[in-house]
């Protein structure tokens, strides 16, 4: 996964995800505040840049104070391709297994996958 942080990457990901309303709006939201400025600590990742599959936001993992809350550890996605989300939930270091999480999405299919790779992994899923 690749962490934009440069400006101009920022603002070509805000104007691709504002034409994929009202299903990029948990996303939409983090981009744009990182984007100016980031106050809230956040990060956007994309699994390739700029033909992006899958965009996850997240808090920063030195932000994360109780690997129990899982109100700070909210992730939030979108995807256009649900083998790229499957793929980020099951290999990467992006989604941290080890501490409860939530994640934020308004697309079908989101649901199943989390519930397929937790199930894979042997955990809960509330």
């Amino acid at each position: 996964m690749l962490i934009l942080r440069c400006p101009a990457q920022l603002q070509l990901l805000e104007e691709t995800l504002r034409k994929s309303l009202p299903t990029t709006l948990p996303v939409l939201g983090t981009v744009m505040m990182v984007a100016r400025g980031n106050p809230a600590s956040h990060e956007v990742l994309v699994d390739s840049w700029p033909h992006f599959g899958v965009v996850l936001t997240r808090l920063r993992p030195e932000e994360h104070r109780d690997p129990r809350d899982y109100y700070i550890n909210q992730l939030a996605v979108f995807y256009r391709d649900e083998g790229a989300l499957r793929a980020l939930l099951r290999g990467t270091e992006a989604v941290a297994h080890a501490r409860a999480f939530q994640i934020l999405g308004l697309q079908e299919g989101l649901e199943e996958a989390v519930r397929e790779v937790a199930s894979a992994r042997g955990l809960k899923v509330e």
